[in-house]
């Protein structure tokens, strides 16, 4: 049976998003594979969860290629994101809750990288007046990853839908940056 890093990483991440303190044995299970296994591919947890952040950077810069967000209306590249980032959300909702990672150079490095291409969006958005100027685009950045780790969540525990976790994070972000046209003829 070969061993496929990447679903056993994905399974871990679901796990653990919705139980920080699973042991190892309780990883290996949900993973599919024997505890012996699991430690021969990821010696200990702090290798498993670094092998998880690395995972999760080239993951979440994959979702950001694949909305293109640099390019078109900022509004729809929102949108494209956020339907791109839906299939990993899980996994994103693990990373959002996990502080660990935060202490790994490599790590920050890459979310850095990732939240300056997220803010420039959002910073696009607003210099076109698209989107409001009294949000600050490092705070959307954490909204946005916030309503797709809460997203994942729900859908875990079964309280949303799979198919309609984009639509209700596009809506509830967009509906509270969007700038509201301008009212005329009214006093």
């Amino acid at each position: 049976m070969s061993f496929d890093r990447e679903q056993v990483l994905r399974d871990t991440a679901d796990l653990l998003s919705r139980r920080a303190t699973a042991s190892m044995d309780e990883i290996a299970k949900a993973a599919g594979v024997s505890r012996a296994t699991l430690h021969r591919h990821f010696p200990g947890r702090d290798a498993l969860v670094r092998a998880l952040g690395t995972l999760g950077i080239e993951q979440t810069e994959e979702c950001l290629d694949a909305a293109r967000i640099e390019e078109g209306d900022p509004v729809e590249a929102v949108r494209r994101l956020i339907t791109e980032a839906m299939p990993v959300s899980g996994f994103l909702a693990f990373l959002y809750g996990e502080n660990q990672l935060y202490d790994l150079d490599e790590i920050n490095d890459g979310w850095a990288r990732i939240d300056a291409r997220v803010a420039a969006l959002f910073r696009r958005g607003q210099e076109t007046g698209a989107f409001r100027h009294d949000l600050a685009p490092a705070w959307l950045v954490e909204a946005l990853y916030a309503l797709i780790a809460a997203s994942a969540w729900s859908v875990l525990d079964g309280r949303m839908a799979r198919r309609d976790s984009a639509r209700m994070v596009t809506d509830l972000l967009l509906g509270g940056m969007l700038r509201a046209p301008r009212e005329t003829g009214s006093t």
